[in-house]
């Protein structure tokens, strides 16, 4: 298979996951209120939500980030030199949080599957956004190939984070309205 196609694979499978990460966190936010409904909404929720949520994340989520990282990988074995710039590093330093990130939302799944919740809905709003600054970080490394350019992207990360922390306390405030 050529170079291009790989690349291809590649980039469509992170959209894929992407996709199913910024979904299932969603999901984890209708499950956790879901399970302070009163028990007749309750029981009409919680198995629907759970059923979505299951599909979401072994059907498209986890196989998405395996494929991601197979793909990834076989692009790297072209590209062997790119792992020595700095650039590469620190993007796949992002990457390698970000799988850190699906695990914990595997754990998150697993917990909200079972009917327990730790986090308030709130806080699982801002744990989306996480995903959110990975996704920046990682896209502006590869596109702009350029270590220097990871400075102000990093600014625009913390611009970003404070930003959508913003957004967030702002749309609570119009929610309790």
């Amino acid at each position: 298979m050529g170079f291009e196609y790989i690349k291809a694979l590649h980039i469509i499978f992170i959209v894929t996951w992407f996709a199913g990460l910024f979904y299932i966190v969603r999901l984890f936010i209708y499950q956790t209120e879901a399970l302070a409904r009163p028990a007749n909404e309750r029981d009409i929720l919680k198995p629907q939500l759970d059923l979505m949520a299951s599909r979401l994340w072994y059907i498209i989520t986890w196989p998405s980030a395996v494929l991601t990282l197979i793909f990834g990988t076989w692009v790297l074995f072209y590209r062997w030199g790119y792992l020595e710039l700095g650039f590469m590093q620190a993007k796949l330093g992002f990457v390698f949080l970000l799988y850190i990130y699906h695990l914990f939302c595997h754990k998150l799944f697993k917990e909200l599957q079972s009917g327990r919740t730790r986090w308030t809905s709130t806080q699982l709003r801002i744990w989306n956004e996480a995903s959110t600054l990975l996704l920046f970080a990682i896209v502006f490394l590869i596109v702009l190939k350029n270590t220097m350019s990871m400075v102000w992207g990093l600014a625009g990360l913390i611009t970003l984070g404070v930003t959508l922390m913003l957004a967030i306390r702002l749309y609570k405030k119009f929610r309790k309205k």
